[in-house]
């Protein structure tokens, strides 16, 4: 949600802390939101103080973003034979480590927060959203695979998936200010590249077409949002700002700021000279304004 500058602005009625004034992925914007974490975290504290020992052992009483964060996949993705204490150490050397990292969490944490009208503040998100904690998990468990530490990525892939019931292999690329919205379901194959300001719907599977190996997944384009229950199979591209219906099957590529709908999908406005859309789908999350350019749709 951005002014006419161009800048970032809250929700109305929200708690607020001076921002950044522009989105830069810095420092800056790091601590600006983690003070905004750590405020809306002592207010809920103080209003539901069931809650308290929780939200201060996961956020209040941590010094930075990165270790809340670490802590609380930590504790999240422990078993009997991975310990919280062995991930935590994992999660904040990686993250403590890597600038690009955190800078991706910030602008998740930020997605999230202006895209869902469900998500009530950024630290609900931080605690609450699994497909939100669960790209957060997949950034280290990529940055593992590149490492060479392939057996501990595909270890951490693996408790992601029982987990927050999200499957997305280490070797995945994923953009930054992505949104992966109730997450449920959401397959992502290991050659799959997401852009940047991405959104995805639960049930949505980014997958192969057999069991041919090499580069066979799809790559996503920069501003894309593909809704509920999509199937997007093979090595074929989605275009930048591209919007893909619920229930799409797409097995071909599919033209930048265009909307593909059905199974097998179908570019609304035709194949020739199909209908543009001017806007970002990915961040506005409009998934119905062709329903009116498609004459086809009847109840």
């Amino acid at each position: 949600m951005c002014n006419q500058s161009g800048a970032a602005t809250m929700p109305a009625g929200e708690l607020r802390i001076s921002s950044p004034s522009r989105l830069t992925g810095s420092g800056e914007d790091e601590a600006w939101l983690w003070a905004q974490i750590k405020a809306e975290s002592r207010r809920d504290a103080e209003s539901e103080p069931a809650l308290a020992s929780y939200l201060y052992s996961t956020i209040l009483s941590h010094s930075s973003l990165e270790r809340s964060l670490s802590f609380h996949l930590g504790n999240k993705l422990c078993s009997s034979t991975l310990l919280s204490t062995l991930l935590y150490d994992l999660f904040l050397d990686t993250f403590s480590n890597d600038p690009e990292l955190r800078s991706a969490t910030v602008a998740d944490l930020r997605a999230a927060r202006m895209r869902d009208p469900a998500c009530m503040s950024f630290s609900h998100c931080l605690l609450n959203y699994k497909g939100f904690l669960a790209c957060q998990a997949h950034r280290v468990a990529h940055k593992l695979w590149n490492q060479m530490r392939q057996p501990l990525a595909l270890a951490l892939q693996s408790r992601i998936a029982d987990v927050f019931a999200v499957d997305i292999h280490p070797a995945a690329k994923i953009g930054k200010g992505v949104l992966f919205d109730h997450a449920t379901g959401v397959v992502v194959g290991e050659t799959a590249v997401i852009g940047n300001n991405v959104s995805i719907l639960h049930h949505v599977t980014l997958g192969g077409t057999g069991k041919v190996g090499g580069d066979r997944h799809p790559k996503i384009g920069d501003g894309v949002l593909i809704g509920a229950g999509a199937t997007i199979l093979g090595n074929i591209k989605i275009g930048e700002g591209a919007k893909i219906g619920a229930g799409s099957v797409v097995l071909i590529d599919v033209p930048p700021r265009t909307t593909a709908v059905g199974n097998p999908a179908r570019l609304i406005g035709g194949k020739e000279k199909p209908a543009m859309h001017e806007d970002v789908p990915g961040e506005s999350m409009d998934h119905t304004s062709f329903i009116s350019e498609w004459s086809d749709y009847i109840i």
